[in-house]
């Protein structure tokens, strides 16, 4: 079978008789009990429905579970039947869910996130240091801290799993909300950020990051001796995306200094993208001083003399307040703390 269409197998009919046989019961007599939950519910079944809900397609889910469609079908329609109602609407372009399916989703998502934990906890009680960690990154932490925070864990504990997503910190924070992601490394967010999605977050620094204006080693102000915030208006610039706490900072020195935001300017917080920029053209671009260094002291950026725009903020680890560490994760920041103290 092909696409996300579903075949009239008899597992279907099958599936129909009961859909309609609940129907006719009433479905005001029905009630979904614990105990119902946990003697019809099997965890493959939410493992796969939280893949089809993710990926809105039964044929991707399918691929990255490394299961056949039929199985992924099968499923679905257990589910379906279990409930009595439609989790998701099929079309050729994929499935679409249903508010049941939206409902049920957030519930299996923090479930499967807790035998996450569950496993790694076991792990680490039978098998020594091993386990999973999955880190969520910021620019600032990207390039220096958690490489080498990362490269001492995997060689002093060989058995933990350690998988890494870079992005913003609007994606990452509601990810570790949400068990998605188990720590976040990076500019730490606002006091305002003590609760995400009504989850309670703590936020612990680890120091104090400034931050550099800088330019490819080409760039003709590469060894400018004295240079004002004036000067550099009509360059092109790279700036912090919108979206991003280091944005309003960013204009609000501009606007201090009585000069608009540059016009010509790229939106990026890619790091290596801006590093590629700035080594092809004639851009500027602020990067904290810990993601610049190595690139600096390579010869391949010059920093500018100017320090209008102060410091990048403080950088640190964010984790979920209400519970424990897994003891993989709890490695990491040990070494995280570890790097930055031999730093100071």
């Amino acid at each position: 079978m092909m696409g996300d269409g579903i075949s009239c197998s008899h597992q279907a009919q099958d599936d129909g008789s009961r859909h309609a046989a609940r129907a006719t019961a009433g479905m005001s007599n029905f009630r979904i009990t614990p105990n119902a939950l946990s003697h019809k519910l099997k965890l493959h079944q939410l493992q796969i429905f939280e893949r089809v809900l993710a990926r809105r397609s039964l044929s991707r889910a399918a691929s990255e579970l490394h299961l056949t469609q039929p199985t992924v079908t099968k499923a679905i329609h257990d589910l379906e039947a279990f409930f009595g109602s439609t989790l998701f609407e099929r079309s050729n372009r994929g499935v679409t869910p249903t508010e049941l399916a939206l409902v049920l989703g957030r519930r299996v998502h923090a479930m499967l996130a807790e035998v996450r934990y569950m496993a790694d906890d076991i792990d680490a009680v039978l098998g020594g240091a091993s386990g999973h960690v999955v880190v969520g990154t910021l620019i600032a932490a990207s390039a220096k801290l958690l490489p080498e925070a990362i490269a001492r864990l995997m060689t002093d504990h060989p058995g933990i799993q350690v998988t890494v997503r870079e992005g913003p910190s609007a994606q990452l924070l509601p990810a570790l909300a949400t068990g998605d992601v188990d720590i976040v490394v990076g500019r730490l967010p606002g006091a305002d950020m003590a609760s995400i999605s009504g989850v309670a977050v703590d936020h612990h620094k680890l120091y104090r990051e400034s931050l550099c204006l800088v330019v490819g080693a080409q760039h003709p102000l590469a060894t400018a001796p004295d240079i004002s915030l004036a000067d550099l208006i009509d360059h092109i610039w790279i700036l912090p995306a919108p979206t991003s706490p280091l944005r309003a900072s960013v204009e609000r020195t501009f606007f201090d200094a009585g000069l608009r935001l540059p016009t010509r300017h790229v939106e990026s917080l890619s790091l290596l993208t801006n590093i590629g920029i700035l080594m092809h053209s004639n851009a500027l671009a602020l990067i904290p001083y810990d993601a610049a260094a190595q690139f600096l002291s390579m010869g391949l950026l010059a920093r500018l003399p100017t320090e209008v725009f102060g410091d990048f903020g403080d950088v640190g680890y964010s984790i979920r307040a209400d519970r424990p560490m897994t003891p993989a994760c709890q490695r990491l920041v040990e070494y995280l703390k570890t790097i930055t103290a031999q730093r100071a």
